[in-house]
């Protein structure tokens, strides 16, 4: 494999965990090449300069090196104002970057992903409605990834009645008559109002909830996610 290198890139950081004695392992989430491990040597040294950038929700700047799986960090450089989340928003956003980190293949190289999920963090630090963003990040992330969630058409291929009810199986979409076992309920409204990426009205979240839900559910396996009980405590909120 030949050696590589990728020089200013914009990054984000979803997880570290520790390396030997004084080094850790990085996942980055970037924009040219999707999801890169990196390892930043030296990184828990109390005087590396390393130490005090590796923060999750902050838009960086990487460059790193590498013909192997695990690349070699060099640097980071602050590229965006410093961005809090706090309470909810910060389960939100530990949410997202498991997502990422289960679903998304490393060096699987997603541009329009990235842009999505940039907007998404930005979102939840001003404090939008929470939901919303996550909703919105789950739908891009599936479709992106290409899974299929059709929510204009049925399996038929006809046009979402806006007036009736379906039951929504995962691989197929949307039906009149239950199909699977599993299919969940939804209404035509709330699948033209998630083609349209709109959320305000109070039965379309909550559908969108539980669609979504289901669909992540199964993408992901048997294994759970590690932030899901708090996660759920939000959503119950």
């Amino acid at each position: 494999m030949a050696y590589t290198k990728q020089e200013n890139q914009a990054v984000y950081i979803l997880h570290t965990y520790p390396f030997k004695e004084t080094s850790l392992i990085v996942e980055l989430f970037t924009q040219p090449l999707g999801r890169v491990s990196v390892v930043a040597k030296g990184a828990r040294r109390p005087r590396s300069s390393l130490r005090g950038m590796l923060q999750s929700f902050q838009g960086l700047q990487a460059t790193w090196s590498g013909n192997q799986e695990l690349k070699t960090l060099h640097s980071l450089e602050w590229s965006n104002a410093l961005i809090s989340l706090e309470g909810d928003a910060l389960v939100c956003g530990f949410y997202m970057n498991e997502l990422l980190l289960r679903l998304l293949p490393r060096e699987d190289p997603h541009e329009k992903l990235f842009d999505f999920y940039d907007r998404a963090i930005k979102k939840l630090a001003e404090g939008k409605a929470l939901a919303v963003v996550l909703r919105q990040f789950e739908l891009n992330l599936l479709q992106e990834l290409g899974y299929q969630v059709p929510l204009d058409r049925d399996i038929n291929g006809e046009s979402i009645d806006l007036n009736c009810n379906y039951f929504y199986a995962v691989g197929y979409g949307a039906s009149k008559i239950k199909k699977n076992s599993d299919a969940i309920n939804v209404s035509g409204k709330t699948l033209i109002d998630m083609a349209k990426n709109y959320y305000d009205d109070a039965t379309t979240e909550k559908q969108s909830k539980q669609l979504m839900r289901y669909l992540i559910a199964f993408y992901l396996g048997d294994k759970p996610l590690n932030s899901k009980k708090l996660f759920t405590e939000l959503e119950t909120d």
